[in-house]
């Protein structure tokens, strides 16, 4: 029986997709190991959303090259670079974004190259996961992104936007619910361009499903309709977590982005989002360092990320990606004031998430425990709807339970 290591990298959407191609691989005959020395197939499902992603991706398959082991390159870089990964002597075979999905069948034909052109796929690939060893799942309901933001290679990694039937997602969450899972995340890579309407389809699944409750993957701050707000306000199951793409707190930085919203806008927006939800956990990306951000834009993005109701940032500086309108903007700055300006919204994110957890204590949480105790220390962890981590002393593994927050149990 042959062996396989695999790693994936990145966004929700890639980590669920490696779980299928893990699932499919077992079911095909193959042995999925903890560990590069027992492994025969090093298989890697990359992300491209920065230039940091190439290298460490680079660098994890020259590693396992090294070790002997047959390398699989799979995901966002296999998907954009194509067949000029080949000509590395370090990467065996070059598999895209959907043909992962085949991986089984590739590598028993000993395939080398199986990249599909997305650009002008129209249907979305459903793909099934069957593990039900965890409490919390993602389901992935959409794929590709029709937006050109200047700085952004995914598209070219995902191809457009395509979504998957609403039935089809509906019994998905069914099957999840019957097989134990208390908690689905809707995932994609753009979800707030689900064909038929982000709205509609969670009607859909507050009417039809039983799954206690679920979580949405990032949106962009004009998608957040007020509308969408109406029903998730008085909606029982859906868990008050928004993840907002807001990429940056400065106007002149977002047009150059083309970005088609203001800080003011979403500022407006989350604190709309907080009168209306008990305590909702508000995160939100940004880019350090875009081409052409000044040091008065970098400052305006500092205060408004101040005054903000965000509870957590993740932060990354701006990284170049060939063939995007950005590579050739002028203005681009050097890697260590990107890394400065990343550092200093990073501590920004710290206060505002120690400042979230402070909020929290002292008021009773729904927690989804998720982990069986600790062989060290006997303890549980758990999740509560607004996305705090918690610790427990005794629990029950994969329940629902009222808790009330401490500071002794907020991770």
């Amino acid at each position: 029986m042959q062996k396989f290591y695999l790693k994936s990298m990145g966004c929700k959407s890639n980590q669920f997709e490696g779980q299928i191609v893990a699932e499919k691989l077992v079911n095909s005959g193959y042995e999925q190991v903890k560990s590069l020395e027992e492994a025969d197939f090093y298989i890697l499902n990359s992300c491209s959303v920065t230039h940091k992603s190439d290298n460490e991706a680079f660098y994890l398959l020259r590693h396992a090259h090294s070790l002997g082991l047959k390398t699989v390159l799979t995901g966002c870089i296999a998907q954009i670079e194509k067949d000029k990964l080949l000509k590395e002597d370090f990467i065996d075979c070059v598999i895209g974004n959907e043909d992962k999905f085949k991986l089984a069948e590739l590598l028993n034909e000993d395939k080398r190259y199986a990249v599909k052109d997305l650009m002008g796929e129209n249907n979305f690939y459903p793909v099934i996961l069957n593990d039900t060893t965890k409490t919390r799942i993602s389901l992935k309901i959409q794929d590709g992104c029709d937006n050109r933001c200047s700085y952004c290679i995914i598209p070219f990694g995902r191809g457009k936007s395509r979504s998957a039937d609403s039935e089809f997602i509906v019994k998905e969450v069914n099957r999840y619910c019957e097989n134990g899972y208390k908690e689905v995340v809707l995932t994609g890579i753009h979800i707030g361009l689900y064909e038929g309407g982000l709205l509609k389809l969670l009607q859909k699944i507050e009417k039809e499903t039983k799954i206690p409750r679920y979580r949405l993957g990032s949106l962009n701050p004009h998608e957040i309709t007020n509308e969408l707000l109406d029903f998730l306000q008085k909606s029982e199951k859906f868990c008050p977590h928004f993840h907002l793409s807001l990429q940056s707190a400065c106007n002149n930085t977002l047009k150059r982005m083309n970005r088609h919203y203001t800080v003011e806008y979403y500022l407006d927006q989350i604190e709309d989002i907080v009168s209306r939800f008990n305590k909702p956990f508000l995160g939100s990306d940004i880019i350090a360092g875009f081409v052409g951000e000044t040091e008065e834009d970098f400052q305006i993005t500092v205060e408004n990320l101040k005054k903000s109701n965000l509870s957590q940032i993740h932060v990354f500086p701006y990284s170049i990606r060939q063939g995007t309108t950005a590579e050739k903007m002028e203005g681009h700055l050097p890697d260590n004031i990107k890394e400065e300006r990343a550092t200093i919204i990073k501590q920004i994110s710290q206060e505002k998430l120690n400042i979230f957890k402070s909020e929290n204590i002292g008021t009773t949480q729904e927690v989804l425990i998720e982990k069986r105790p600790d062989k060290n220390t006997g303890k549980f962890k758990g999740v509560t709807r607004n996305y705090l981590n918690v610790i427990l002393n005794e629990g029950e593994f994969n329940t629902l339970k009222n808790i009330e927050l401490t500071k002794e149990n907020l991770v």
